[in-house]
């Protein structure tokens, strides 16, 4: 057995239709109702998350609100209220401060906790399912726990009976596990990893070990030193307490596709100045801004600049995306449907101010 099967325990903690759950919560009305969050679907909403009785009509994250309401007339459809679902995900964080101070928040409703070393003395397993229980009758809201040696597996654990589901894989019980899944199971392995697999006769993961490494590599490069170890259910990543952001950036999706230059600029102004907002609030610069443009086609593209020096003044940040969308992209010529700014290459900003249009390049 490889020796990071024997080391830690890991709990991955997943909420189940986290946005949609509160929402009935607090409207008992909704109950037993599909609900879809995202939008109006007479708008360009996508849908956030959805209840699972909406999902039994096909309705999925990231599809527009128009094709929900396309196979579930009868939906309820709501905008989300991001304050709300943040205020109960710190209620949730405060059940799992209980037993670990080893948390990992991925997002507002899941998050990796490491029990190894815990403050109650209770087993992974116990620890999982008091969790349940506290959500439950304090919040009254359901989550799916995975209990696993590491990060990889309780991941995909707890994603193995939802809703409301606990699954416990043991040191012992990783192999055989992780045999019986698709190999798209794996963290990392999208659509286009799926499809490259696939035609080379691998769709589980006991059909990669069945391929020398040397041939994985020949077909994904360094990604598959990763895929050959996760198919063994292996993964030394250690839970982090807290995660360095890597980039800031806000975008918009218009009710209209864009033609008008002025109309756009109006729109990347208004960006600039958000995102500059946000970077000053929390007292950070950024060194390389990038500007995302998403066609009338759906078509979409990434243009990048790295500044001379770290920034985040409204006006440095609306030159630099001026210049990108004038020069790097359609604009003008084709139907845009969104546009989106985002600035990396983080660090804190410094107590001196400075000339922020000094950061341009020439």
């Amino acid at each position: 057995m490889h020796p990071s099967l024997l080391k830690r325990k890991i709990i991955h903690v997943d909420m189940d239709a986290f946005y949609a759950a509160v929402e009935v919560r607090d409207n008992p009305t909704l109950a037993g109702k599909p609900v879809v969050i995202g939008g109006s679907p007479q708008s360009r909403a996508v849908v956030c998350t959805s209840s699972y009785e909406a999902r039994k009509f096909g309705i999925r994250s990231a599809m527009s609100c128009a094709q929900a309401y396309r196979l579930c007339p009868n939906a309820v459809f709501l905008s989300p209220n991001f304050e709300k679902y943040s205020q109960v995900s710190h209620q949730i964080r405060e059940i799992f401060s209980r037993y670990t101070e080893l948390i990992e928040p991925l997002s507002l409703d899941e998050a990796f906790l490491d029990v190894t070393d815990n403050r109650s003395g209770l087993y992974a397993a116990q620890i999982g399912k008091a969790i349940q229980a506290a959500v439950t009758e304090e919040l009254n809201l359901s989550c799916s726990v995975g209990v696993a040696p590491n990060k990889l597996v309780a991941k995909i654990a707890s994603d193995y009976r939802k809703p409301a589901g606990l699954t416990v894989v043991a040191p012992e019980k990783v192999a055989a596990f992780m045999s019986t899944l698709e190999v798209r199971k794996i963290f990392g392995v999208g659509p286009a990893t799926e499809k490259r697999l696939n035609a080379i006769g691998i769709k589980s993961c006991t059909d990669i070990l069945q391929i020398p490494l040397i041939t994985l590599e020949e077909h994904l490069g360094s990604f598959a030193h990763w895929i050959y170890t996760a198919a063994q259910g292996i993964d030394e990543r250690r839970v982090h307490t807290s995660r360095e952001r890597k980039s800031l950036g806000r975008e918009e999706t218009f009710s209209k596709d864009l033609t008008s230059l002025p109309h756009l600029l109006d729109e990347l102004k208004a960006l600039a100045d958000k995102t500059a907002h946000d970077l000053q609030n929390r007292k950070i610069t950024g060194r390389t801004l990038t500007l995302k443009v998403k066609y009338g086609d759906f078509h979409q593209i990434t243009r990048s600049q790295t500044l001379r020096y770290s920034a985040n003044h409204e006006d440095t940040l609306f030159e630099a995306a001026r210049k990108l969308l004038l020069e790097k992209t359609e604009a003008g010529q084709r139907r845009i449907r969104l546009l989106g700014l985002s600035v990396s290459n983080l660090e804190k900003a410094e107590e001196s101010a400075w000339d922020n249009s000094a950061a341009l390049l020439d």
